[in-house]
């Protein structure tokens, strides 16, 4: 079975040489040819004969997506395998995903496992995460798959692929529309991968988030959706947007209603329950700098929510994300 292969790689070059070697491992003796799609003007990783390197035009929107189907379409293969460019693959794990996916009907459309994520502090790696997403280590059938994942390309093709349009929240979205066409998706036991990242959570991640666009996702996808069905399951999974995008709206109206009756009561109360609030999250993270993270996290998602729906946060080009 000839395997595609596919790593995005948008200013992650620092960790392609480990990507690679994974990959490189794990796919020794068997048929396949791969591609990274690279976007934001990093050094080129070394050739391959392997590996094609492809850089989509600077006007060419850079979503996810667009460089997941960008590069599925330089590829053969009845399966394809999606690796983001931080991400170390477990030989074991792709070898049980290729022989579930071999052995499996045509209903199955992808495969996906446990990801851990990992650091690098002071020169010592950590794993900060076993379990990123809570897949756990029993193989059954998931709603969603985040990379790396085997997709079966039919199955893809049948459904439309990555939407390109999406900044973020394009696995759970791609997902629901294998799901209502009658396909499976399935993880299989043991580590997927190791994925690499700046120690979390932090306020600077934060600001990449907004800056990138992946805070604008949620936002876009419920756009799309409006009158679909579908909209009610990406609205739930945003909870927490939503509390804090009623909470501030409610600062808005006791600001209103303090000036129209010239009382300070209602800013009073909206400043002890927003106080309250704060001290309930530092008691639960046991820190107070963690509870604030986690409120502004919550800002964070109902700002890009509300821009990300009133397409503000449109998908932007390789040149954009770069800057």
């Amino acid at each position: 079975m000839r395997l595609g292969v596919v790593v995005p790689c948008h200013r992650q070059e620092r960790h392609l040489p480990r990507t690679l070697a994974a990959l490189g491992r794990a796919l020794e003796g068997r048929d396949w040819q791969g591609v990274v799609v690279r976007t934001g003007g990093g050094p080129a990783p070394e050739p391959h004969p392997q590996w094609l390197q492809s850089s989509p035009p600077a006007l060419q929107v850079s979503t996810p997506g667009a460089s997941r189907m960008h590069g599925l379409s330089l590829l053969a293969g009845e399966w394809i395998l999606f690796v983001d460019a931080d991400t170390e693959v477990d030989a074991a794990w792709l070898a049980r995903a290729l022989a579930t996916a071999t052995a499996a009907e045509a209903g199955l459309a992808g495969v996906g496992g446990r990801l851990e994520e990992w650091n690098e502090v002071a020169g010592a790696e950590r794993c900060a995460d076993p379990d990123m997403n809570r897949v756990g280590d029993a193989e059954r059938e998931v709603p969603l798959l985040t990379t790396p994942v085997l997709y079966r390309r039919a199955a893809l093709e049948a459904v439309g692929g990555y939407d390109v349009r999406l900044s973020a929240e394009e696995d759970f979205e791609l997902g629901m529309r294998l799901g209502r066409s009658g396909y499976r998706l399935r993880v299989v036991p043991g580590p997927a991968a190791r994925h690499w990242n700046d120690p979390r959570p932090s306020f600077a991640e934060l600001a990449r988030r907004w800056r990138s666009g992946l805070a604008f996702g949620p936002g876009q996808a419920l756009r799309l959706y409006v009158g679909r069905p579908g909209f009610a399951r990406l609205a739930a999974r945003q909870w927490f947007a939503w509390f804090a995008l009623v909470f501030w709206l409610a600062g808005g109206v006791a600001l209103v209603a303090s000036l129209a009756s010239r009382s300070p009561l209602a800013v009073a109360a909206w400043s002890a329950a927003l106080l309250l609030m704060l001290l309930a999250l530092a008691f639960r993270k046991r820190s107070a700098r963690l509870g604030l993270h986690a409120w502004l996290a919550w800002t964070l998602g109902a700002a890009g929510l509300v821009a990300g729906f009133l397409g503000f946060g449109g998908a932007r080009t390789a040149a954009q994300r770069t800057s």
